[in-house]
């Protein structure tokens, strides 16, 4: 593609969006990139993504540029791709509001939805074209891995252990993908699948992927890994103070899921006390009961966990900050039930669903 004709793409960025994809022609896979203040990583992932092996003519890429305070529209006008290219620009609201955006305005069957800050093989979308065969109802997520060339913070490393163990584990056959197991990271499902459940939320500014996720697994749709569509992630999530924020508000998040699926044990955010070693479990009641005592707790785990790893005891490091993510996280369960009656009762209705035999918690790693 010519950089004009990108130019002009560009230029109709503000035009109504279609859920038929308007004029484009139909093709295979649109590729979702949702983006916010990284011109510069969206500008290398789109240039992998010209070295895809996959026919450029089977597939689109759609950019929608959540309110960068440095808009990405100039730096990619410049760009020449074999691809179609479409970069819309909308006011901050959000990856769900900006992949939801996106989709709408897709022609392709499956969509692909990466991160912005993700690295990819000539292979990549191959394989996810690959994991949905004719016929088939998948949302097939892709692995995350760590930069060999990137040192990432612990807390990321973290992340992508569990993820790397959730991998390993559905594999060997001891656990089973679930809807709460979707990230927008590096996924792929049909658009009709996508519309079908209603798409995103749009209320959630995180979550929103467990929530879909939630609603394709009830609507049948199957959960696989295509374990060659691997994305390397290069975060440039640095602040710990951040990622404890980030950890709480999950947690809230994810109660407001379950409030939303109330009939539904393994979306319950207490299904992890479940899943968490023996004794970690009373930090994480501890986290319920006095959140504002144990937060300074949380602090300096994650500090001997840091000291830990640059010891070289990585593992025991990774353990000791997941234990740290679910007392944050529990810490978020309890601001959104707002007293400790609240979150009792949160606690009972969970107790009572299984009882009543139904379902199982799903098994997960904790989210990050």
């Amino acid at each position: 593609m010519s950089a004009e004709r990108i130019r002009r793409s560009l230029a109709k960025a503000a035009g109504p969006a279609r859920a038929d994809g308007g004029d484009a022609p139909h093709c295979a896979i649109s590729v979702i990139v949702a983006t916010y203040n990284r011109a510069e990583s969206v500008e290398r992932l789109l240039l992998q993504l010209a070295a895809q092996r996959l026919d450029p003519s089977r597939f689109e890429v759609i950019v929608v540029d959540d309110g960068s305070v440095e808009p990405v529209v100039p730096r990619l006008a410049g760009l020449t791709v074999p691809y179609r290219l479409d970069v819309v620009s909308q006011a901050n609201a959000g990856p769900a509001a900006a992949r939801h955006n996106a989709l709408v305005r897709a022609s392709g069957d499956i969509a692909v939805l990466v991160d912005d800050d993700m690295r990819i093989e000539p292979a990549f979308l191959d394989a996810h074209l690959a994991a949905h065969p004719p016929a088939s109802r998948c949302v097939a997520l892709g692995p995350l891995r760590g930069s060999a060339g990137l040192r990432l913070p612990l807390f990321e490393r973290c992340h992508i252990a569990l993820l790397e163990k959730l991998e390993s584990e559905v594999a060997s056959g001891r656990a089973v993908l679930r809807g709460t197991h979707l990230y927008t990271g590096n996924v792929s499902f049909r658009r009709a699948d996508y519309f079908r459940v209603g798409g995103f939320d749009q209320a959630f500014r995180i979550s929103e992927d467990t929530e879909l996720g939630v609603r394709l697994e009830r609507a049948g749709v199957r959960f696989v890994f295509a374990a060659d569509a691997v994305a390397v992630h290069d975060s440039d999530h640095s602040s710990v103070e951040g990622w404890l924020r980030r950890s709480r508000t999950y947690g809230d998040a994810d109660a407001r899921v379950a409030e939303k699926h109330p009939a539904l044990p393994w979306v319950s955010p207490w299904r992890f006390l479940t899943m968490m070693h023996p004794l970690a479990r009373p930090l994480l009641a501890a986290s319920v009961l006095a959140p504002a005592l144990m937060a300074p707790v949380a602090r300096l785990a994650l500090r001997v966990s840091s000291a830990l790893a640059a010891a070289g005891a990585e593992r025991i490091a990774i353990a000791g900050t997941t234990v740290v993510y679910g007392m944050q996280y529990f810490m978020g369960v309890r601001d959104h039930a707002g007293s400790l009656r609240g979150a009792a009762a949160g606690f009972v209705h969970y107790r009572a669903l299984r009882r009543d035999g139904r379902g199982e918690a799903a098994q997960a790693p904790l989210p990050t």
